[in-house]
């Protein structure tokens, strides 16, 4: 089984940065794409960024230029620096990786969320 945990969420003001982070543990043989998705109460969850086991990224247009991905394949850990939130990226934050485990595959895991919430 593997399991993600997510850390460094909160509550920060406008215009401030937090940097999250989802570190993996587990039978793993290795870790495909890693990525941040977020989730606002009655709406879908959306794409924040994604990052491939060579480094390159897919940021959703909506935090272009302010957030920033990145992994550290040694410790299975994937981090989202935010800078400049906005009010409007206040939401729970998912770490999601695609897990190669033995016997199965490719297997897609889920972190439970962390909450982020930017004042105005």
């Amino acid at each position: 089984q593997v399991q993600l945990v997510e850390s460094g969420g909160g509550l920060v003001q406008a215009g401030g940065s937090l940097r999250l982070s989802c570190a993996a543990s587990g039978n793993i043989v290795r870790i495909n794409d890693m990525g941040w998705y977020r989730q606002v109460p009655g709406k879908q969850r959306e794409l924040v960024a994604t990052i491939t086991t060579g480094g390159s990224t897919n940021v959703a247009d909506s935090v272009k230029g302010r957030f920033t991905i990145s992994r550290d394949n040694t410790k299975n850990t994937v981090y989202l620096q935010m800078d400049s939130l906005k009010p409007e990226d206040t939401a729970v934050y998912y770490c999601n990786m695609k897990v190669v485990v033995p016997w199965q595959g490719g297997v897609t895991y889920w972190g439970k969320g962390t909450l982020v919430t930017v004042s105005s």
